[in-house]
């Protein structure tokens, strides 16, 4: 009776299907700290045009939080996905890489 009690079984892993992928991350430069706890990254990427072919420059701004108010307007950032913090934040910084 006591060996049942201890011979618990271990659940399987789950599947690939139910683990969490990792969160995107992008890295841009702060175009504004102006906001309490709030910046604004601008990224650019560089993406071939859909019909013609031809490589452009796509520009993207993120809203992110930053808790700390470390970042500063010229900083170059690395900020992630996270859930719903405001109606635009939907980012949070992650790291300062260059002052």
């Amino acid at each position: 009776m006591a060996e049942q009690a201890t011979s618990t079984s271990v659940p399987p892993p789950l599947p690939v299907k139910y683990i969490r992928s990792d969160r995107k991350t992008r890295v841009g430069e702060v175009i504004s700290d102006r906001m309490n706890k709030t910046i604004v990254v601008e990224t650019t990427t560089r993406v071939p045009h859909p019909k013609f072919g031809k490589i452009v420059k796509q520009v993207r701004r993120f809203y992110a939080h930053d808790e700390e108010n470390k970042a500063k307007t010229g900083d170059k950032v690395r900020i992630m996905e996270t859930r719903p913090l405001s109606k635009l934040k939907r980012w949070r910084l992650v790291e300062v890489l260059q002052k």
